[in-house]
């Protein structure tokens, strides 16, 4: 019993009879196996493997897009406009004369700045505003929930067209705009999962051994509940890249010169059903990259529902 409190309260193991600390090791132990579990469940499902391996394709392109691309896609060679895919150029060249196939490639770079950057952005602040209303409850959950009421009010396109509108067109204030209207799903995912956890037995035990507010959250509630925030997380970095591809497209995404799907997109309208390619490319682009970190997601929630273990 006095080894179980003072491991609870922080403190070291005492010693057994054999010289080896009282159940060191098996926490260990027993966290390593779960990663396998999960892990083994994850691979499992080839939905699963096939977004992680779209998803990597989608980061190693991003990084590697200086070695990969043929071409600047700055590059404008007006004496060869709309041209077809040939070995030159795979993908036929725009409007400019700017290689189709290059472009796409480095629109990868926006796409993962965006959907991470306001991913992360918003999974900070849903987990920190979730945690405080799950855990605090009563003013400070009413408080919190109808501040998120009012984002859930504005469509997500909608609230990100009016901010980028007043702050200006960029990828900050994409990333700003996608985050600030993409927090309060997080934020209430986390706080209906705290509020299953907070009354768990081990929870009241650590209650009743005097740890501490911050102990308790950290240690016991948040890691027992942040399996759906974690799952809907990488969800919506898929979410985020047709997010930013669709504000591009309507006209009020990254600068119009930056190599971005969206933009592209739009740009090949005019030639839809006459050179189809030209829009084709960047909305493979676009889909892929979504269906991954979906299938990603899916992968996830299978390998992290406790009923399977």
């Amino acid at each position: 019993m006095t080894n179980i409190v003072s491991a609870e309260l922080g403190g070291e193991p005492r010693p057994t009879a054999d010289g080896k600390a009282a159940g060191s090791g098996e926490p260990e132990i027993k966290a390593t196996k779960q990663w396998t579990d999960i892990r083994k469940r994850f691979v499992k499902n080839r939905l699963a493997v096939v977004g992680l391996g779209l998803v990597a394709l989608l980061f190693l392109t991003a990084i590697l897009a200086p070695l990969i691309a043929p071409h600047d896609p700055y590059e404008q060679d007006l004496t060869n406009t709309l041209a077809d895919p040939s070995g030159d150029h795979w993908a036929g060249t725009d409007a400019l004369g700017r290689d189709v196939f290059s472009r796409v490639i480095y629109g990868a770079r926006i796409a993962v700045i965006v959907g991470l950057a306001s991913m992360l952005l918003a999974t900070v602040l849903g987990i920190i505003l979730g945690a405080l209303a799950g855990y605090f409850g009563r003013g400070v959950d009413s408080l919190i929930m109808r501040i998120a009421d009012i984002f859930f009010a504005f469509p997500l396109l909608v609230g990100a067209i009016v901010i980028i509108l007043l702050t200006g067109r960029g990828v900050l204030p994409v990333v700003l705009s996608l985050a600030l209207f993409g927090w309060a799903t997080i934020s209430r995912l986390l706080r209906s999962s705290i509020l299953s956890v907070r009354e768990a037995d081990y929870v009241m035990a650590a209650k009743a051994l005097g740890a501490g507010t911050r102990r308790i959250l950290l240690r016991h509630v948040l890691p027992n509940s942040i399996a759906p925030v974690l799952i809907f997380a990488t969800t919506s970095v898929g979410i985020s890249v047709v997010a930013e591809a669709s504000l591009s497209f309507l006209g009020v995404g990254v600068s119009p010169d930056t190599p971005e799907w969206g933009t592209m997109i739009s740009a090949s309208r005019d030639f839809v059903g006459v050179n189809d390619i030209f829009w084709a490319v960047p909305s493979a682009a676009v889909v892929l990259s979504c269906l991954g970190f979906v299938f990603v997601g899916d992968g996830l929630r299978d390998a992290l529902d406790p009923k399977l273990r």
